[in-house]
């Protein structure tokens, strides 16, 4: 199979930056791990991570952390104007930056059609209005979906991220979220399980009993749910869980998702599902109680689980089924295929 094109995000974080609201999952000075942010340091941050980048790596400057498109209009395009030239120059590919639903207006669109802008991620969270107030978003889903609406009109790639486990969220709540964004045009997708950050007012609820974050177990079980949605519809899922080396810390995490490898989780479960459907779907006469599941190549760990705890679940699932799980260069995704 051919090797995918290298990638590399330059993250730039400006914490808080622009936005308006503190939702109460939020702290992001914490998140971040950026206390303040000063211009004049961004040119060094962006030479010293070009200085580490593979030769023919697709690279992108980043303006994450923030509301980029709500922070102050001079700044902003000071720092379009900055990437623009590492794009100029032919060093990077473009800018993309992550940014909230009622702050990408007409207007604000209308200054980015002169840069190189190749994606728009836009924290959608929830598509529920209900769970939008009680996180205190400060939007509504009408205005979500306006803006998807005009940064996909103007050709911008659209990043759809969303939240596992919030106030008021539930499975069926984040699976109806994960269909409108798809159907609202993204090319892909960030989930994010919650975790609960010292300080905020999740923290509190957390506390005093009134929010009950989700297991490492349940998150990866309803994120295996949303995945399988946006594979389906081919939304490529560029991220499960906070990422460390993106810039993003969970240091000060005190509940909620917060595992290392919860995105290995997420596929995993979804693996498990999909080895479940196919064995209760086929008409396979298995002989000896064995039977061969192909998974794409590569996936191998994925099928199996940790501590081959999917392996185990089929085989006391079916009644004692012994599962022999191999590669297949036919396969991609999370696709399964049965043979005796």
């Amino acid at each position: 199979m051919p090797s995918k094109p290298l990638h590399k995000n330059i993250p730039i974080f400006i914490p808080h930056m622009g936005c308006p609201h503190c939702c109460v999952f939020c702290d992001q000075r914490t998140i971040s791990g950026h206390s303040d942010f000063h211009l004049e340091d961004v040119k060094r941050e962006i030479e010293t991570a070009l200085a580490t980048i593979r030769t023919g790596a697709a690279a992108e400057i980043a303006y994450f952390g923030g509301s980029f498109t709500a922070i102050d209009r001079d700044l902003m395009v000071n720092l379009l104007d900055l990437a623009q030239s590492y794009v100029d120059a032919e060093q990077v590919s473009g800018i993309r930056f992550s940014t909230r639903p009622d702050a990408v207006g007409e207007d604000i669109l209308d200054i980015l059609s002169h840069y190189t802008i190749t994606a728009v991620e836009l924290g959608l969270q929830s598509m529920d209005d209900a769970v939008l107030t009680l996180c205190r978003r400060g939007h509504t889903v009408a205005q979500a979906q306006d803006a998807c609406r005009r940064i996909v009109a103007r050709g911008y790639p659209l990043v759809g991220q969303m939240m596992i486990g919030l106030p008021g969220s539930t499975c069926e709540s984040e699976m109806a979220t994960a269909k409108r964004i798809c159907e609202l045009g993204a090319t892909a997708a960030r989930v994010y399980p919650t975790v609960v950050f010292d300080g905020t007012a999740l923290a509190a609820w957390m506390k005093n009993g009134e929010y009950l974050p989700l297991t490492n177990d349940i998150a990866a079980e309803r994120s295996a749910r949303v995945l399988d949605i946006f594979e389906q519809r081919g939304v490529d899922v560029l991220r499960v869980g906070l990422c460390a080396s993106d810039g993003l810390s969970s240091d000060a995490a005190i509940g909620g998702a917060n595992h290392p490898a919860l995105g290995e989780m997420a596929y995993s479960a979804l693996f498990r599902m999909r080895m479940e459907q196919a064995l209760k779907a086929s008409r396979i006469e298995v002989r000896d109680r064995k039977v061969t599941i192909f998974v794409p190549r590569g996936k191998i760990s994925q099928a199996i689980g940790q501590h081959r705890t999917n392996a185990v679940w089929l085989m006391e699932t079916f009644g004692g089924l012994r599962v022999n799980i191999k590669e297949s260069d036919q396969l991609t995704g999370t696709q399964v295929a049965l043979s005796e």
